[in-house]
């Protein structure tokens, strides 16, 4: 009891995930790219500074090989309660997510959504290996690799050097 999960997985790139419609999002079209993958939610504390920064990070590297991949997130609170296309429309009205966002998923637990026990077990987080909120970003590399987690009270722009570094020279 209490192990970590076993992941098969060595990349994000070996998941397919759903897009916010239902349909299959094979992840290995991402190789090449650095990802910043966020469980989001649109009725947070943190929504409106972290769905701002996370478009600003967007507009400024997605040319370079930079790619954010939303997961809306109802367990903290049942801050995201509509459905996964309402959580993309809220995105990109609201805040002109230009960005994919996928299905709503769970992130802990033993229904967490499969490339989130790949996450987690990639890189834990203070007191353990379990998301704590909305807006936990990690940080993937271009092979598929977690290479940075960071908290809620983190906000994307705070780690702009970490992603400039991964995508090397910008």
């Amino acid at each position: 009891m209490g192990g970590r999960p076993s992941v098969h997985q060595k990349s994000i790139h070996d998941f397919t995930v759903k897009d916010a419609k239902g349909k299959d999002a094979d992840l290995s079209i991402y190789k090449g790219k650095v990802l910043l993958v966020v469980n989001v939610a649109s009725k947070c504390g943190y929504t409106n500074l972290n769905y701002t920064q996370l478009t600003e990070l967007y507009s400024k590297y997605k040319d370079n090989g930079f790619e954010i991949l939303a997961f809306p997130c109802n367990q903290f609170l049942y801050q995201e309660p509509g459905s996964s296309e309402d959580a993309e429309q809220f995105a990109c009205t609201r805040f002109k997510a230009q960005y994919p966002i996928f299905q709503k998923v769970k992130v802990n637990g033993k229904d967490a959504a499969p490339v989130y026990k790949f996450l987690k077990a990639s890189k834990g987080g203070f007191l353990g290996s379990s998301i704590k909120w909305n807006f936990t970003k990690f940080l993937v590399d271009k092979d598929g690799q977690v290479i940075g987690r960071y908290g809620t009270s983190t906000p994307p722009l705070a780690i702009e050097a970490d992603i400039q570094k991964a995508l090397g020279d910008v």
